[in-house]
C-alpha cells in the first residue's frame, strides 16, 4: 500500500509540477503587476483586526484571513521546514520563499474568483474552487473531483499529519502516549468544529494572532542569542540553493522539490483551500479578499517558516538525510538522527533548556489544532457544495458520517508513522494542485479584470 502510494504521490510531484506551480505563479505576479508587492499598503490596512464584516451574511475579512492562517500555520511550519531541511539541505528554504514569493499572487487569483463565486448556505456564504470551477468553467465533473479531493486530502490525510506532528512532539517532551495525544486534541476539535463556520471563525481569530506571534518571539531571542551564526546560516540557505555546496550538488533536484513540496503545503497558495476560506468572507469587492490572502502567505512562509528555519540552522539542530536509505548524509546533531519534530525542539533547548522542549510541543498543539479545525472547514463546505441540492436528511448523515471519519482520522495520525503520514497528505494535496492551477490559468481573464475594476474605483474615491 505504501508503495503504491509513494508511486503516485511521486509521479503528481514529478518535475513538472514545480515548474507549473512556479511559472504560474510568475504569470500572476507579471499579469497583476506583482500585486504581492504593489498592494502591500491595502494588504495591511485589510487586515486590521478592527473591521467588521459587512452584513451577517458572512465573516469579516480578518476572521477569514485567521481560518485560512489557521490551515496554513500548522505542522507544516514546524515539522514541515525541518522534513525539507533534514532531506532538501538548507537550500530547500530559499525556494521555499521563493514558491511564496510568486504564489502570494496565485493565492490573490484563487480568493478573489471564490469571492465572485461564491453562494449562501443556510444564510452564510460558502464557495471555493469547487464553486468557481462549476461556475466559471462550467465543469460539474471536475468540481466534483476537486470537492471530492479535498475532503479526503485535507479531512482525512492532512488531518493525520497534524495530530501526528502534535502527538509526536509531546511524547518526546512529556512521554505522553501519541494514542492519547491524539484522542485529546479529537476532543478538544471537535468542541470546537461542531459549533459550526462562526465559533469556528472566533477561536481562530483568537488563538491563530497569539500562537504565530509568540512562536516568532520565541525565535527572534534564540537568533540573537546565536547572533554570530546568522550570516553563515544565510549563506549555507543560498549556496545550497543552486547545488554550490559539494556536498549538495548531487540532491539539487530534491532541494528544489523538497523546497516547492513544503512550502506550498504550509502556505497552500495554488491548492485551492484558502480560497475556501475566502469565500465566507463579506467584503466589499472580491480583490480586498483577494489582497488579504495574498498577505497571509507572507505571514506564514517569510515569518514563521523562515523563524523555524534560522533557529535550526543557526544552531546546528539538524542532519540531512538520504530518505531511501535513511543513511545521514551530513551529521550536525547525529543523536537526532532523522526525528524532525526534534530537530526544532532542540534548536529551541540550546537557549531554553527543557523549556524548550516544551514550549514546541505545546506550539505544535495549538498550530495543529487550529489547522485541523481549518481543514475540518475545508471539508464541510466541499459536503455543502456536494449535497446541497439533497434533501436534509442527506446532508445531516452526510455530515455526521464524515464527522466520525474525521474524529479517527485525527487519532489514527498520532499513531501512524510520519513517512507514511505525509506521504498520504503529499497525494491529496498534489491532486488538488494539478485541479486548481489548471483552473486559475483558464479564469485568470476574469482576475485581472476584478483587479482592475477594484483599482479603478480606488481612483474614483
Amino acid at each position: 500500500m505504501e508503495e503504491v502510494i509513494n508511486a503516485i504521490t511521486g509521479a503528481l510531484w514529478s518535475p513538472v509540477v514545480v515548474v507549473i506551480l512556479l511559472l504560474s505563479g510568475l504569470y500572476f505576479s507579471i499579469r497583476t503587476g506583482f500585486i504581492q508587492l504593489r498592494g502591500l499598503p491595502d494588504m495591511l490596512r485589510i487586515f486590521k483586526p478592527g473591521r467588521k464584516s459587512d452584513s451577517d451574511g458572512g465573516i469579516s475579512s480578518f476572521h477569514a484571513l485567521c481560518l485560512s492562517l489557521a490551515g496554513r500555520v500548522g505542522t507544516g511550519n514546524i515539522v514541515g521546514v525541518a522534513t525539507a531541511i533534514a532531506i532538501g539541505g538548507p537550500g530547500s528554504v530559499f525556494w521555499m520563499w521563493v514558491v511564496a514569493f510568486f504564489n502570494a499572487a496565485t493565492a490573490f487569483a484563487e480568493s478573489t474568483l471564490s469571492q465572485i463565486y461564491h453562494f449562501k448556505y443556510k444564510g452564510l456564504w460558502r464557495g471555493g474552487p469547487a464553486a468557481y470551477i462549476s461556475e466559471g468553467l462550467h465543469s460539474k465533473w471536475l468540481a466534483v473531483i476537486f470537492a471530492v479531493c479535498t475532503i479526503a486530502g485535507s479531512g482525512l490525510f492532512g488531518t493525520t499529519v497534524q495530530s501526528n506532528g502534535a502527538a509526536t512532539a509531546v511524547y518526546n517532551t512529556f512521554g505522553l502516549n501519541t494514542v492519547w495525544g491524539g484522542c485529546i486534541i479529537a476532543a478538544f476539535t471537535g468542541i470546537v468544529v461542531f459549533g459550526g463556520v462562526r465559533r469556528i471563525a472566533r477561536v481562530a481569530g483568537i488563538i491563530t494572532p497569539f500562537m504565530a506571534l509568540g512562536y516568532i518571539l520565541i525565535s527572534i531571542i534564540v537568533l540573537v542569542c546565536n547572533h554570530t551564526a546568522i550570516i553563515p546560516a544565510f549563506k549555507s540557505i543560498f549556496t545550497n540553493a543552486f547545488g554550490i555546496h559539494p556536498l549538495v550538488s548531487g540532491i539539487i533536484g530534491t532541494t528544489i522539490s523538497m523546497g516547492v513540496k513544503r512550502g506550498l503545503f504550509s502556505n497552500e497558495a495554488g491548492q485551492g483551500t484558502g480560497a475556501i476560506s475566502s469565500a465566507a468572507a463579506q467584503v466589499k469587492h472580491p480583490a480586498e479578499q483577494g489582497l488579504a490572502q495574498s498577505f497571509s502567505v507572507y505571514i506564514d512562509t517569510l515569518f514563521v517558516c523562515t523563524a523555524t528555519a534560522l533557529m535550526i540552522l543557526v544552531t546546528d539542530s539538524y542532519n540531512i538525510v538520504d530518505p531511501n536509505t535513511d543513511t545521514i548524509l551530513l551529521a550536525k546533531a547525529t543523536e537526532l538522527g532523522n526525528n524532525y519534530v526534534a530537530f526544532t525542539q532542540a534548536a529551541i533547548s540550546t537557549v531554553f533548556g527543557n523549556l524548550g522542549s516544551a514550549f514546541v510541543s505545546i506550539s505544535l498543539l495549538f498550530f495543529a489544532f487550529t489547522t485541523i479545525m481549518a481543514y475540518y472547514f475545508y471539508s464541510e463546505s466541499s459536503i455543502v457544495y456536494l449535497f446541497r441540492e439533497k434533501s436534509d436528511r442527506c446532508k445531516k448523515f452526510t455530515l455526521t458520517a464524515f464527522n466520525v471519519l474525521f474524529l479517527v482520522a485525527i487519532v489514527y495520525g498520532s499513531i501512524k508513522e510520519a513517512d507514511f503520514v505525509w506521504s498520504l497528505a503529499d497525494l491529496g494535496v498534489g491532486v488538488m494542485v494539478w485541479i486548481n492551477v489548471a483552473s486559475l490559468l483558464l479564469l485568470s481573464p476574469i482576475v485581472f479584470k476584478s483587479l482592475e475594476d477594484y483599482r479603478n474605483r480606488k481612483r474614483r474615491r
